[in-house]
């Protein structure tokens, strides 16, 4: 990719979920653009060759490992970043996991409670931390990554698609609390982006259900992340850009393909 402006000279942007996919070409497009960027993961080799690829192409980064669902943790990231980088300008809560499909029936407590601590906890813990610093400084920018499970459920996804439902709710509402200092709060809504070493099959059938033709890759990610974080999206808050090749404004999802009623749990009727 080549970018000819540097649009985030002397800002600080913290990237959570940044060891691959989006969160990983966000945080490279981020440096690329001249800001400085704190890499956050739970895999500390694999943040760490993020932040490796930041300085060899001539960038400042940090490795910031921590399990975001983790308020202690998530303080040690704020005070690490805030010393070796600076106050934290712009923060894009990209961490969450995805490996999430279960049917309802077959659910846990377990189950239920991570996926909330991880995909939601961790955005409340990241934007408080963050929302704190940037109040004082009467500005600062907080971007989140939903999902079209948000606002069109996903078969065999109750506790996935609650948690980026929560994410669009608490936008709107930080928007609110937050734009009397200066705070922007916005959200991106990734379509079928292929970050997850589909095959050309899996590919080629999924790209026939988005109107543009064709699956996203995590660089097409970018361009809306920068754009909400830059002074172009000034007069912007509380609001989600959707980045899926048109699969939100159509009736028909995927899913319905990739998780059938015929891989339904079995349960026997008791109709006495």
């Amino acid at each position: 990719m080549n970018i000819n402006t540097r649009r985030f000279e002397n800002k600080v942007v913290l990237v959570t979920g940044a060891a691959g996919g989006i969160g990983r070409a966000v945080a490279l497009r981020f440096a690329a653009e001249g800001a400085r960027v704190a890499v956050n993961d739970l895999d500390a080799g694999a943040v760490q060759a993020v932040v490796d690829e930041i300085k060899a192409a001539g960038g400042q980064a940090l490795a910031a490992p921590a399990d975001v669902s983790s308020a202690p943790q998530v303080d040690a990231m704020f005070s690490a970043t805030e010393q070796t980088l600076g106050h934290v300008d712009v923060l894009y809560n990209n961490a969450g996991l995805i490996d999430t499909t279960r049917h309802f029936l077959d659910g846990d407590e377990a189950w239920w409670t991570r996926i909330v601590a991880v995909n939601l906890g961790s955005v409340f813990l990241c934007s408080h931390r963050a929302a704190r610093i940037m109040a004082r400084r009467r500005r600062g920018v907080i971007i989140s990554t939903s999902s079209g499970g948000a606002t069109r459920a996903h078969r065999g996804n109750v506790a996935y698609d609650a948690t980026k439902g929560g994410i669009e709710a608490m936008t709107r509402a930080m928007a609110l609390d937050l734009a009397p200092y200066g705070i922007r709060v916005n959200g991106v809504v990734p379509g079928f982006i292929n970050t997850y070493g589909l095959t050309q099959e899996q590919l080629r059938e999924r790209e026939q259900t988005v109107p543009l033709g064709r699956y996203g890759v995590a660089d097409d990610m970018t361009g809306a992340a920068l754009f909400l974080a830059s002074d172009d999206a000034a007069y912007i808050t509380g609001q989600f850009l959707a980045v899926d090749g048109g699969v939100l404004v159509q009736q028909r999802s995927a899913n319905v393909d990739t998780f059938p009623v015929a891989g339904f749990p079995v349960v026997e009727p008791d109709l006495a």
